[in-house]
């Protein structure tokens, strides 16, 4: 039956270098994943507990957080309990979010490590840069798919007896800028690899043999790879610390709250804004955030928020959206929001705000009778000033007027409403005698 189960595991594997070996190298690489998951599928019914003759991989992409750091070291624990034959990091990072002293930690895991650590940049325009291009120094074997590229390692922060010697005389050349696929092999960096079963092959005590079935002659995997992932939670986390969905999981989130102000009670949007905005501040926190970009992004909620009150765009409008600009424009040290996450925050937020909330907010405080003609001759106060525009008061309710022949009212004025033109009052000074309204302390009302 054990012979039987490994036969299976070898089609697959076979079946995988075969295809790869017979597609241009580009198709190649770009299919080293799904050749893999074909070679993992076909060990499931293997029990957990690993054999000899067993490669583990672990995938590493986006940044190198604290998630995926302590995912990395736990893999290393696993594969050392399983005494498996070492640990493949398939990586495309291109930058480490981690601390220096968390990184060196990290680095010091990998070097004590009890089974042999290795990396392979792929597949093909995979990048390994910053704290994750200088852990390549400190693996035991370094491969990268063509397309591939390392380096931009910025300034080093691993202990220099951890790096290999070939590394280290090279680092001053990768320090701020990279090396593609053919340069780190022509530097002695690394070896090429096309896809990760090429790699594989030719790791040390990885057993093959050769098939003499076909026309010719074919090098087939005997031992297995087993591959590793992130917990479904971890992976959630992970994904909120990258920096888009960092930066718009905190704007939905704050702007949630501020509509949550302008409802009855807590509902829907305050609870799913409450959990967008604490993932917001988690990714933020994650990442080389830049803490005064942050105040900025509150205070232009702030001034929304104020507007929204008053029911009409002012000063305040102009201050939150200048605040939401630059705090988007400069939110991350060294890292750059793509234009399209930039304008769906900006103009996002000030479409929201500047649109849609004051319109909510005469929707829940005014009449929901449709019709609304028996306003006409009715009297209010004036809110605030309105010359020519402003906000007054009617029925209880803030409305935006503007004044009939020009004619300026000063807040706290009676006015008689004249027209009505959209959502849009148009009002004239009322005579106090001609009746009293309510509305004197809504008008003094924040």
């Amino acid at each position: 039956m054990r012979l039987t189960r490994r036969v299976a595991g070898c089609a697959a594997v076979l079946l995988g270098a075969a295809l790869a070996m017979s597609l241009p190298a580009a198709t190649a690489a770009s299919s080293a994943t799904d050749i893999a998951a074909t070679a993992a599928s076909s060990t499931t019914g293997i029990a957990a507990q690993a054999e000899p003759g067993v490669v583990d991989v672990v995938e590493v992409s986006g940044y190198l957080d604290p998630i995926m750091a302590d995912f990395i070291e736990r893999s290393i624990d696993k594969a050392e309990a399983d005494g498996s034959l070492g640990l493949v990091l398939q990586v495309n990072s291109s930058r480490a979010t981690v601390d220096d002293q968390r990184l060196r930690d990290l680095a010091d895991r990998i070097v004590g490590a009890g089974v042999p650590v290795t990396m392979w940049v792929g597949p093909s325009g995979a990048e390994a840069r910053g704290g994750v291009g200088q852990l390549a120094g400190v693996v035991t074997d370094l491969a990268l798919a063509p397309g591939s590229e390392l380096g931009d390692l910025g300034p080093s922060i691993l202990p220099a007896e951890h790096l290999t010697e070939t590394f280290a005389q090279a680092y001053p050349s990768m320090r701020s800028s990279v090396v593609s696929s053919a340069e780190a092999i022509e530097l002695g960096l690394a070896r090429q690899a096309p896809t990760l079963p090429f790699f594989v092959l030719d790791l040390p005590g990885f057993e093959t043999e050769i098939d003499e079935s076909g026309d010719k002659p074919l090098r087939v995997p005997v031992s297995q790879v087993r591959f590793a992932k992130l917990a479904l939670l971890d992976q959630f986390m992970h994904v909120a610390a990258s920096p888009a969905v960092a930066y718009l999981l905190f704007l939905v989130g704050a702007g949630l709250l501020v509509f949550e102000l302008y409802t009855a009670g807590v509902g829907i949007a305050g609870g799913i804004g409450a959990l967008c905005f604490v993932l917001g501040c988690y990714g933020l926190a994650a990442l080389p955030t830049r803490g005064w970009a942050v105040a900025l992004l509150l205070v232009a909620m702030f001034g929304y928020a104020v507007d929204i009150q008053i029911g009409v765009p002012r000063v305040w409008t102009v201050i939150a959206t200048v605040c939401l600009v630059a705090g988007s424009l400069t939110l991350f040290e060294g890292v750059l929001l793509s234009w399209i996450t930039l304008l769906a925050g900006i103009v996002g937020v000030f479409a929201g705000m500047v649109a849609g909330m004051p319109a909510m907010v005469r929707t829940r405080y005014g009449t929901p009778t449709i019709g609304r003609d028996w306003m006409i001759g009715s009297l209010g106060v004036a809110r605030d000033d309105v010359d020519p525009e402003g906000v007054v008061v009617i029925d209880g309710a803030p409305w935006r007027a503007r004044t009939q022949r020009a004619t300026p009212i000063s807040g706290g004025e009676s006015v008689r409403v004249m027209a009505l033109e959209g959502l849009i009052l148009t009002v004239e000074p009322a005579d106090p005698e001609d009746g009293s309204t309510d509305d004197s302390e809504a008008a003094n009302a924040p």
